[in-house]
């Protein structure tokens, strides 16, 4: 279960049934898919039961929308398991970090997925042309398996090996892809319950759709309206185990958000992922006495399911931090979020709170679709294309300039 609060009063009903009615729209006339991912994705399983499961690592080759949703998933429930399989990201082309990677992997016990939803991703083919040469890998005999696009270039070089594929949905832009065959695939071979994850997903959407979660509504309304004072969005999670949601969070936030709109405006906010209770000691006084120009979402774990205490030990000339004495560290970080996030309602700032009662595969799936369905809410009061992602692309074709000067 996900619980919602919120620590300003704002309501404007006709931007937010213009924001709902815009989303219906998308869901129903199927121009956008993302919405029903969470119901046509159980069908993966039933072929991924057939898939030979020989290997003890997978090497994820993707990047952005192609790996970022998995690992926040893999990053958030992986300890909550005894024997999922390890998923290794092979996403930038960061020379040295690749090597690392490359070193630590035994080909013979690896399977390798490809996934690129156009087909050529730049980043993405070059990596995996560096691991059919470092690993001397066999294509047609290999554990390699390629998800994109149907018909695209990609599709059409597997084929040509026999290399297993899974394909993307069309209507369903990379960002906004991580309950399709890109997140499922992964992490159900890695051994995670993908089924409660996607029927977290589902009942969150069902409830939405449903006008039971209408606070989203409310916020996407909020932030437009105050988006020409407040250009920043601030997410603090409070706890190392969100630092890859808050970078998923940037990606789909950033790129779906950032855009010049039908009125030849610039608009967007800019995200900002915070880690609590680290960021505590670096962003907080920025928050507080600089520039009012940033909301907050704090996002904290109720119940971490974890008890390990703060032991009951007086150092010498450090008796002033005796006090947290006998507190599991479970407590002791969700008042360190408590206490911040009235320190910065107290200082003037909008703030909101999602919290998770624990961490498990139900309330990961809703917190992304969550986002999800926020993104596509601030861009349909932006009165922008939410799921294009043109200044992208214009630095692919620059990039291939480089090379052909």
């Amino acid at each position: 279960m996900l619980k919602f609060y919120t620590y300003y009063d704002y309501h404007n009903e006709n931007l937010e049934n213009f924001a709902f009615n815009a989303l219906l729209q998308e869901k129903n006339s199927n121009t956008i898919g993302y919405y029903h991912l969470p119901e046509n994705s159980l069908g993966l399983t039933e072929r991924l039961k057939g898939i030979d499961k020989n290997f003890e690592k997978i090497a994820v080759i993707g990047i952005g929308g192609s790996s970022l949703g998995t690992k926040a998933v893999y990053r958030l429930l992986k300890d909550n398991y005894n024997s999922v399989k390890e998923i290794v990201f092979l996403e930038n082309t960061d020379p040295i970090e690749l090597k690392n990677h490359f070193s630590k992997i035994d080909k013979n016990k690896t399977l390798f997925l490809v996934i690129s939803k156009s087909g050529t991703t730049i980043e993405t083919i070059s990596i995996f042309k560096a691991a059919i040469d470092y690993f001397k890998l066999d294509l047609g005999k290999d554990n390699i398996i390629v998800i994109t696009d149907s018909d695209s270039s990609l599709e059409k070089f597997a084929h040509k090996f026999s290399i297993d594929v899974f394909n993307i949905p069309e209507n369903v832009g990379g960002r906004f892809s991580v309950f399709s065959a890109v997140g499922i695939v992964p992490l159900y071979l890695a051994g995670f319950d993908v089924e409660k994850i996607l029927k977290g997903a589902a009942s969150f959407l069902d409830s939405f759709f449903s006008k039971k979660e209408w606070h989203l509504i409310q916020k996407a309304a909020f932030l437009y309206e105050k988006s020409r004072f407040y250009r920043m969005n601030v997410v603090f999670s409070y706890s190392s185990l969100l630092d890859e949601f808050n970078k998923w969070y940037v990606q789909l936030w950033g790129e779906s958000l950032g855009k010049i709109n039908k009125k030849g405006q610039r608009v967007g906010l800019t995200p900002i992922g915070l880690l609590g209770s680290i960021d505590q000691h670096s962003f907080l006084q920025l928050l507080i006495e600089g520039p009012r120009d940033k909301t907050v979402t704090f996002i904290k774990v109720r119940n971490f399911e974890n008890s390990l205490k703060i032991p009951n030990i007086s150092l010498p000339y450090l008796e002033t931090t005796d006090f947290v004495n006998g507190y599991t560290f479970n407590e002791l970080i969700n008042a360190q979020c408590d206490a911040t996030k009235e320190s910065v309602i107290r200082s003037g700032i909008d703030v909101d709170e999602i919290v998770l009662e624990k961490l498990n595969e139900e309330n990961v799936g809703m917190l992304l679709v969550y986002y999800e369905l926020l993104t596509s809410a601030v861009g349909a009061l932006f009165e922008i294309n939410t799921y294009n992602q043109p200044g992208v692309e214009l630095g692919k074709k620059i990039l291939k300039t480089k090379f052909n000067s």
